[in-house]
């Protein structure tokens, strides 16, 4: 019988990527998709919630309104994870990353608003609701800096890489 990807059946090589190779197939990732998986942990307990997100290098964003169970969740919890991952058509084209972080909700007073805000791109939600886009979007922004990454991509194998991949941030 034919097989299309016979590499898939051998055993998983070991190795790893250099940090650089690493760090672009996330990037990579991140800039392909917009949507992410947010789990929290609350009072009643995990909550895993689908949310379009937007990047900046290894950090993601996004708004939500301030009441809603997630930010309740995260004013008890910051720590949270994220999975990311590209449609997935065979274990040839598996492909995600679990991101680990915490994450911050910033208001237009935080200094740190400004480095994030150029990169969410919030005209698209205000077009799809008929929102002018003289009138920015308020309410607070999410963003969760990745501590450490998790990445799988099975196509790595055909390299001889091993198909799940670890990247911890240089400066924790």
């Amino acid at each position: 019988m034919p097989v299309t990807n016979p590499w898939l059946a051998c055993p998983s090589p070991k190795q790893r990527l250099d940090r650089e190779r690493l760090e672009e197939r996330i990037l990579n990732l991140l800039s392909s998709q917009n949507m992410c998986v947010l789990a929290t942990a609350g009072p009643e307990g995990p909550l895993a919630t689908p949310v379009r997100y937007f990047h900046l290098d290894f950090a993601v964003m996004f708004s939500t309104a301030a009441g809603s169970p997630k930010m309740r969740n995260l004013a008890t919890d910051p720590r949270v994870s994220v999975g990311i991952f590209a449609p997935l058509v065979g274990q040839a084209s598996s492909r995600g990353a679990q991101l680990f972080g915490r994450a911050r909700v910033l208001s237009e007073a935080d200094a740190d608003f400004e480095h994030y805000w150029p990169a969410f791109r919030w005209q698209s939600d205000h077009v799809e609701r008929s929102r002018s886009l003289d009138e920015p979007q308020t309410g607070p922004l999410v963003v969760i800096e990745a501590e450490r990454i998790v990445y799988t991509e099975h196509w790595l194998r055909r390299e001889g890489f091993a198909p799940r991949q670890f990247w911890t941030r240089a400066d924790t």
